[in-house]
């Protein structure tokens, strides 16, 4: 599993023309899920990102996780973080997940936020959606189980 975590101060997500999750204040996660990972693998990655200080304390340094600070989730699907772009020009997608597998740990990983008490948005699982963020920072790293 790759996630991308963006602090950002706000971030949106559309289909169609249509805005199916936003959020103000909080963390954009960019989620690839992979063909090994399993229920465990993604309940561990929830867990790390709620409790991954990306926000400033009152001294300006980075001491407070999302829940501390008040902060909102957008949990976007993207099966690209898991494209394998070692060699050639065009990425494999032979790591990816089949979407069989990547829907039900994509939901179950939404519910594993949810669970550690922050309010969730997402995009659409599958479909083709238009990101648009304000990374606050900026602030963004990349996390692997």
């Amino acid at each position: 599993m790759k996630v991308v975590v963006q602090r950002v101060s706000e971030a949106a997500v559309r289909v169609d023309g249509e805005v199916v999750g936003a959020i103000g204040s909080g963390l954009l996660l960019l989620v690839g899920i992979c063909q090994h990972d399993d229920t465990a693998a993604v309940t561990r990655m929830a867990t790390r990102i709620l409790g991954y200080r990306l926000f400033s304390d009152e001294q300006g340094k980075m001491n407070l996780d999302v829940r501390q600070a008040g902060g909102q989730v957008l949990a976007v699907s993207q099966f690209t973080l898991s494209a394998d772009t070692g060699r050639g020009r065009r990425p494999s997608f032979t790591r990816c997940a089949a979407p069989a597998l990547a829907q039900p740990l994509y939901q179950q990983f939404i519910a594993a936020l949810q669970q550690g008490g922050v309010a969730v948005e997402r995009g659409v699982f599958g479909a083709d959606m238009q990101v648009s963020l304000v990374n606050d920072g900026p602030v963004t790293f990349v996390l692997e189980s």
